[in-house]
This record gives structure tokens, sequence and C-alpha cells, in this order.
């Protein structure tokens, strides 16, 4: 019972049975009241009738039971067939399905609901059919509710039997076809679920990546698409994670390089101590203290443990101070730099230093990537309660499927130029991390050849 392809056809099976059962059930009891309910309404006028015909022959009640024997007798012919005469009427109504009581409430004939004289209530004779004589009632006919089985051997209780049988048939028939389609839609059902378990145990072993067939459109193509969707996920995130480490391997190996090479002659005696090589160490050495603080930036962000010192500050003079730091190196490659805020924006509750560095690594990224006599802006404006920060360029711009992974650690849309910067390509994601601490969002839209724009509201 541990398989759930057992448990479904189980449960198909289940249920196919309590339904064929109830229909066999409702069948069966609504197709013998109705036989009944049809051989008394054909009867139902021969019966008043004959009993009113044999009153104004006899004028008395007496050997009423007479009246049923001759069309009895007629409807079976062959008596080792026939039911018993003194037990079924005409067309073999059973007596006891009726009742004849006359005008004074006795009971003449039959026994209606198993009652006494006297005890018959006046409703009950409302149900019934008057006998009348000359517009007058002698007696009333009354009908049981509730009939008897009818009897084999007759051709109404051979019609029933068999109505019965194919019923029973029928529920069978059913219960098999519900045990059979059952096991296939079980089978189907859960074709995928134990694609998706191998799947989950293939990723376990490391095989990142690995796709299942989208076999339906319902919830568990669903479950299997969203599956597909993790892994492939997990398989980027691993190979970045793997560039990334190399990445840092290479970036950290440069200046240590340089400051060991330098080093080693200066102890070997092969070079003298001058200002120049101690400014070449000190820059190498500045490089890697950088490079080392980065990363542990990235690690308390992930871990929700990067302290802030929030202030108020306003956005123009934020702007202004981060425009200030890179215009010396802004007219080093004849590239303006401005700044467009209204004085009168509303100030915004931050880190000074943090966000300054974002903006700075924003400013960083556009002088590397804007050509000369191009312009870089800071902008500010006020939208819906936010503040929105905005670093526009009209550089190279930004390659559309490099777009949704410009905020990712180590990702470097153009790596030959991101390498001979010497950067570590950390800087966007460090600035998403800082801008996402202090409960923010930052986007970029970008076109190629005509600039890009970052987006930082808080």
């Amino acid at each position: 019972m541990n398989s759930l392809v057992v448990k479904l056809t189980l449960a198909f099976l289940l249920v196919g049975l309590i339904g064929a059962f109830l229909v066999a059930l409702f069948v069966n009891q609504h197709t013998q009241t109705q036989f009944n309910q049809l051989i008394l309404d054909q009867n139902q006028q021969d019966l008043i009738n004959n009993i009113t015909s044999y009153y104004q022959t006899n004028n008395s009640w007496e050997g009423i039971e007479t009246v049923f024997r001759p069309s009895f007798d007629n409807l079976h012919p062959n008596p080792d067939t026939s039911p018993n005469p003194e037990t079924y009427g005409p067309l073999g109504v059973r007596r006891t399905q009726f009742t004849l009581v006359s005008a004074e409430g006795e009971v003449i004939f039959g026994n209606f609901r198993g009652k006494n004289e006297g005890e018959i209530t006046a409703t009950e004779y409302e149900q019934g059919m008057p006998i009348k004589v000359d517009d007058e009632t002698i007696a009333w006919l009354l009908f049981n509710p509730v009939f008897d089985r009818w009897r084999p051997g007759t051709p109404e209780g051979n019609f029933l039997i068999n109505v019965n049988r194919a019923t029973l048939y029928s529920a069978a028939g059913a219960a098999i076809v519900a045990l059979l389609l059952g096991g296939i839609l079980a089978f189907t059902m859960t074709r995928s679920l134990r694609e998706l378990t191998t799947a989950t145990q293939v990723i376990a072993q490391g095989e990142l990546g690995h796709q299942v067939k989208v076999r339906s459109k319902d919830e568990i193509g669903t479950l299997a698409d969203s599956f597909n969707q993790m892994s492939t996920e997990l398989a980027r995130s691993n190979n970045l994670r793997r560039q990334m480490t190399a990445d840092i391997a290479h970036d950290l190996r440069t200046p240590l390089s340089v400051i060991l090479g330098y080093s080693e002659a200066l102890n070997d005696g092969k070079f003298t101590g001058s200002s120049e090589i101690f400014s070449i160490i000190h820059t190498e050495a500045t490089h890697l203290g950088h490079l080392v603080d980065d990363l542990k930036t990235l690690s308390l962000a992930d871990a929700g443990e990067l302290p802030l010192t929030r202030q108020e500050v306003s956005p123009l003079n934020l702007l202004k101070y981060t425009a200030t730091a890179y215009q010396i190196q802004a007219e080093k490659h004849d590239i303006g730099i401005k700044v467009d805020a209204a004085p009168d924006l509303p100030s915004i509750y931050v880190d000074v230093e943090r966000m300054s560095q974002v903006l700075g690594n924003l400013v960083s990224n556009a002088l590397r990537y804007t050509p000369k006599e191009g312009e870089i802006v800071l902008s500010a404006l006020s939208q819906d309660g936010k503040v929105k920060l905005q670093v526009t360029d009209n550089g190279s711009g930004i390659s559309p499927e490099s777009i949704p992974y410009i905020f990712e650690r180590s990702f470097r849309g153009d790596t030959a130029r991101v390498q001979q910067s010497g950067e570590a390509g950390l800087g966007l994601a460090i600035s998403k991390s800082l801008v996402e601490a202090h409960g923010g969002v930052i986007t970029v839209k970008s076109e190629l050849d005509k600039g890009t724009t970052f987006t930082i509201v808080i």
C-alpha cells in the first residue's frame, strides 16, 4: 500500500463500486415501484368496474373475492407456471396490494397496512378510489404504498428479475472498467512524479541542470516546469560561483605576485628601495585590501548583518558629493559629469557612506564605458512618496542578453575590458546588496550604443 499507483487505483475502484451500487439500487427500487404502479394504474378501472358490477348484481359484498378469479385464470392458463389465484388478482397483482372498505369503515377484502376495522383514517380514505352506485359512495378501494416483489414465474416477475440481473451485470462491468481505467490513470498521473523523484536524486548526486519532461499543463505539469527552472538556476548559480571563485583567485593573485616579486627583489638586494617601487607596492596592497573589503561586504549582506549608520541626507547633496569625488577622473577621460536635482526634494534616511559607495560604483562603471566627450548625469526626483536616484550615461550600453545577469557576482558583460581595468566584477553585486539592505530597489535600462540608466528607488 506504499505505492501511490495502488492507492489511486483502489480509490478509483472504490468510487466506481459505490457509484455502480447506488445506481443499481436506485434503478432496482425505482423500476419495481414504477412497474407496480403501472400495473395498478392499468387494472385500477377494471377493478372498480368489476367491484361495482358485482355489488349491483348481488346487492352485497359476500363472495367478492371471486371477482378476481376469472381474469386471473384467463391471464394464466398454464396451472404449472401460474401463481396461486388465492394470492394474486388480475394480471398477477397481489391481493394484499389493495383493500376494499365499506362506506361504514368495515374491511370487506384485503388488509390495508395491517390495520383493523375502525383504524383507517379519513385522510387514508381520501387517498383511495371511491366505488359509486347511482352517485352514492358504497365503498372505498385503498392501495398499499409498499408493494411486495413480483413472484418468479409470472411474466411480470420474470421481467423484474431480468432487469435486476442486467443492473447487476452493468454494475459489475462498471467496476471492472473503473479498475482498468483507474489503473491506467493512476500510472499516467504518477509517471511525472516518479520522474521528478528520480531527477531529485540525480541532482542530489551533483548533476545540476538535469531536466524532466513536462507532460501536462495541470498542477503536476506546473511542478515539473518549476523543477526544471530550479534545476537550471542551480546549475547557473553553481557555474557563477565557480567562475567567481576563479576570478577572485586570479584578481588576488595579481597584486600578490607584484608585491611578492618586488619584496623578494628588495630582500635579495636586486633593487634598492625607491619611492616609485614603494608606491607600486602600496597601490597593489590597496587594491588587495579593496578586494577583501568587497568580499566581506557581500558576506555580511548575505547574512543580513551588514551594519548601517543611517541619517537624513538631502539627495542633492549626496549626488553632489559623488560628482565631486569623480570630477577629476572624469576630466582625465574628457567626460562631462553633472548633477540634476531639485533642492527641495524630501530627505532620505540612509547610510551616507554605503550609499556613496553604491553611487560611486555606478559612476565608475559609467566612466569605464562612456567615450570621450560623453556625459554622465546624476539626477534625483520624487514620485509616489519615494525618491529615485539615477545615474545615466551615453556610453556603449549593455546587451539585452546581459541585462538579467548584470547584478550577479563576477558577471562580466565585456570580459576583456573588465580584466584590463583590474576589476573583479563585484561592484554591481555589492551595489544591489547595499541598496536592498536599505529596503530599496535598483534597476537598469540600457540600449546598445545609446547609453545606460541605473535607477535606485528609496
